[in-house]
């Protein structure tokens, strides 16, 4: 039995790959052949992982996707296996994870606080076009089987902009260890507090994210510019353009309440030393450092365009406004100030996000790919006398189960 993933950058610390790697490694204990087709063949735990090197010279973003994308495809249909599963828009898979949302929906949320130049500039650029070309055809593929959406607004923005049936969009949020991101990263408060010089008694607020347009680091100051010292803002995450974040806390005043603490192999210290979580992010497919911020039993403040808004607004485990709103995430972040709101709606946060333990999302990731590959065969058996059923994944599923319920 094979499985292919197509992934053009693979990074085995980033939030899609550490999505699969649990369901795949349970594949592979029973024998399901998986390859990985990707640029670049990385460090990573599932070692019994096959590698196809797909690299095609290439020049600008254009290039590089057109060019993977035809390569990959070629590949996969010489190689013939019985299901692929593309983290990138292609025609020639079978599941689709829809980890980025709707690039279409991403273009318009970004258009709202553009000019008119930069707006005519994206509308014209070659390869939004492309990619937009790319995910209508994706969607209205007769191939694709099932899409995994990291979250219901992300199925939903899919079922408005395209001709998608329901079954085949499936909910599969991402995975938080709950033991890992805990109220016990409060351990850190005083030592982080004390090594940036942030007072013991300030309100904390904690950004993570990277790429700080699109996570809405603008909003965030201005709200903060609001707010009566000391509170103070932490941003955690890389960005290209730090000095202009820097130039704009400093013309609003607060370059001393904001803390820039630049991309962090090992954030989770941060975490402990924040008493609220903001992310005002334009658009967001299902932050994880939202989902790890609640199961600190941290307090959410975020956007209407975040998949996690789903979660807060359905837990009370925090609030929610538009990206761009700096008055009213400075009224959130304001109302937070209450210590009783804030651990309520932290222990609520907590509370929601356990069920989304790595064994339990692993086992709805599993199921699924049993489904499918059982799917798969039930086609070719026609053509390939002799094949038998996928008996050894079923197995999976019970296993993973006990796995799920001994975390309990």
């Amino acid at each position: 039995m094979r499985l292919a993933i197509v992934r053009q950058r693979y990074t085995p610390y980033g939030g899609a790959e550490r999505f699969i790697e649990n369901a795949l490694e349970a594949l592979l204990e029973r024998n399901v052949a998986i390859t990985l087709y990707t640029r670049e063949w990385p460090e990573t735990n599932l070692q019994l992982m096959e590698p196809q090197i797909v690299n095609p010279f290439h020049i600008g973003r254009l290039w590089r996707d057109v060019g993977f994308g035809y390569a990959v495809c070629r590949r996969i249909r010489r190689a013939r296996p019985e299901l692929v599963q593309s983290h990138e828009r292609l025609t020639c898979c079978d599941v689709f994870r829809a980890g980025d949302g709707v690039h279409a929906v991403w273009l318009e949320e970004r258009a709202k606080g553009q000019g008119s130049l930069a707006r005519l500039l994206a509308t014209a650029s070659p390869y939004h076009r492309y990619v937009l070309w790319k995910e209508r055809a994706l969607f209205e593929s007769p191939t694709l089987a099932t899409v995994i959406c990291n979250s219901n607004m992300v199925r939903d923005e899919i079922k408005l902009n395209f001709s998608v049936d329901d079954a085949k969009l499936r909910v599969i949020y991402n995975a938080v260890d709950a033991e890992v991101f805990s109220p016990a990263l409060c351990a850190h408060r005083a030592a982080v507090r004390a090594h940036h010089g942030i007072p013991d008694e300030a309100i904390v607020f904690l950004l993570v994210g990277s790429g700080y347009e699109r996570k809405g680091v603008i909003t965030a100051i201005d709200a903060l510019a609001s707010l009566s010292p000391p509170s103070h803002l932490i941003i955690v995450g890389r960005e290209s353009r730090m000095a202009r974040y820097a130039r704009h806390a400093r013309e609003c005043g607060v370059a001393g309440r904001v803390t820039f603490a630049g991309p962090q192999q090992d954030p989770k210290r941060y975490f402990g030393a924040a008493d609220v979580f903001v992310l005002p992010t334009l658009y967001d497919p299902l932050p994880n450092a939202v989902l790890e911020a609640m199961a600190c039993a941290l307090p959410v403040v975020t956007s209407t365009k975040s998949g996690a808004a789903e979660l807060v607004t359905g837990a009370d485990a925090g609030l929610i406004c538009s990206s761009r709103d700096s008055v009213a995430l400075a009224a959130h972040m304001r109302a937070l100030h209450d210590r009783a709101l804030r651990e309520r709606m932290g222990a609520n946060a907590r509370r929601a996000v356990l069920p989304f333990s790595p064994p339990a999302m692993t086992l709805q990731l599993v199921l699924l790919y049993k489904e499918l590959l059982e799917a798969s065969v039930a086609r070719r058996r026609g053509a390939k006398s002799g094949m038998s059923a996928p008996r050894p994944i079923a197995a999976v599923s019970t296993e993973i189960k006990s796995s799920q319920d001994s975390v309990k």
